[in-house]
């Protein structure tokens, strides 16, 4: 495979499996932020139509990584929790509406549904852990349902969901689909269209190899933006945002009505830069290689024995994470162990998550595993 060395300069003895958490930039990506600071510094704002040329390709990027219909489907939010927060708080709410979620979700799909509960909203929180996790979501609609908010993958345990059949069935219901990608976009190939979803969300700082401070939000065109009530108001999101002295302004038709202000435009550079390295890839060349390395993990893990996987086995059913336990060790202390050795890690899921990319290197996963199983009981 392509030498992605150049790319990812880390530290010797790093071993860097965290991408679920916070990834890591590539260098083209510290390359782009260093030139823009450096033109911030001697030229002020003199290049800011450049500036706004790179956010302007920064959504049609989006919109090919989404499979989105147009780049007015696409607004830039400052994270995940803003843009699934817009939707709770846009939609009109009824007493006795309900909103279905997967149990355990991580708070950012989880809090802002939670809020609407003053108001009678009821959130239903389905437990996943079955053989039918879609199943068990679409059992618990009612007539009552107005919105199904689903990860895409699960944070903790890995679980990847089959979105294309939860989209049918909101369809099919007229129940409302939103899907937080934040677990998969850049991991695993993701079209919204084809998912029928009406909203997804997703920070650039995980799979997208990007910094913290910039999301996608896509919303549906037609009714489905048209339903969601504006509480953010500015100069950006109106339709002629450039004439500054008009009084009959009006939102923007596009998703830009979203944006109240001013643009980041300096994470603009930065996530630009590193969703081209991965649409150069490609998500479904990336998938591969990410699956190809969780797999690894796993059959070492198996082989040595001494490790629940709580991940699921099913290539199908998981993207970038591997979750386990330790049998015969005290799953912090082999956390805090792994940490202390330069393995870059996290505690989740009620096991240890491993979240390696398409780049990691195979002898980087093997060193990982092998400081594991060094400091385990059962290699002693």
């Amino acid at each position: 495979m392509t030498d992605f060395s150049d790319e990812f300069p880390l530290d010797d003895g790093l071993c860097y499996l965290n991408h679920a958490a916070v990834a890591p930039w590539p260098a083209r990506t510290g390359a782009a932020v260093r030139a823009f600071a450096d033109q911030a510094v001697h030229r002020g704002a003199r290049d800011y139509p450049d500036w706004l040329a790179v956010e302007r390709h920064l959504r049609e990027q989006f919109e090919c990584l989404l499979n989105a219909g147009s780049t007015d489907d696409i607004a830039l939010l400052k994270n995940t929790s803003e843009g699934l927060s817009v939707i709770a708080e846009g939609l009109n709410w009824q007493p006795g509406h309900q909103v279905v979620i997967m149990d355990h979700e991580f708070p950012s799909n989880r809090i802002p549904w939670q809020a609407l509960e003053p108001h009678g909203v009821e959130v239903i929180e389905v437990p996943v852990d079955g053989d039918d996790p879609e199943g068990a979501l679409i059992a618990a609609f009612t007539n009552r349902t107005r919105l199904l908010s689903a990860s895409s993958v699960h944070y903790g345990t890995g679980l990847r969901l089959d979105l294309e059949r939860l989209g049918r069935a909101c369809r099919e219901r007229n129940i409302l689909f939103c899907v937080d990608a934040i677990q998969s976009l850049g991991a695993q190939p993701l079209d919204v269209q084809a998912a029928q979803a009406d909203f997804a969300v997703a920070d650039g700082h995980k799979w997208m190899l990007g910094p913290e401070g910039l999301a996608v939000f896509y919303s549906r065109p037609g009714s489905v933006r048209d339903q969601l009530d504006l509480h953010q108001y500015g100069w950006h999101m109106v339709e002629q945002p450039g004439q500054f002295g008009q009084r009959d302004w009006r939102p923007a038709e596009s998703a830009q009505r979203f944006e109240c202000g001013s643009p980041n435009l300096l994470c603009a550079h930065a996530l630009s830069a590193s969703l081209s390295l991965l649409l150069e890839v490609g998500p479904e060349r990336i998938a591969e290689l990410i699956e190809e390395r969780v797999a690894h993990i796993e059959k070492r893990l198996h082989d040595a024995g001494g490790f629940e996987i709580i991940t699921p086995s099913d290539p199908q059913r998981r993207a970038g994470i591997l979750t386990f336990r330790p049998l015969h060790e005290d799953t912090d202390a082999a956390c805090n162990r792994l940490w202390a050795a330069g393995v870059v890690c996290a505690r989740r899921g009620g096991g240890i998550r491993f979240s390696p990319h398409f780049y990691t290197p195979l002898e980087v996963v093997d060193r990982a595993v092998d400081i594991l199983l060094q400091g385990s009981p059962q290699m002693g």
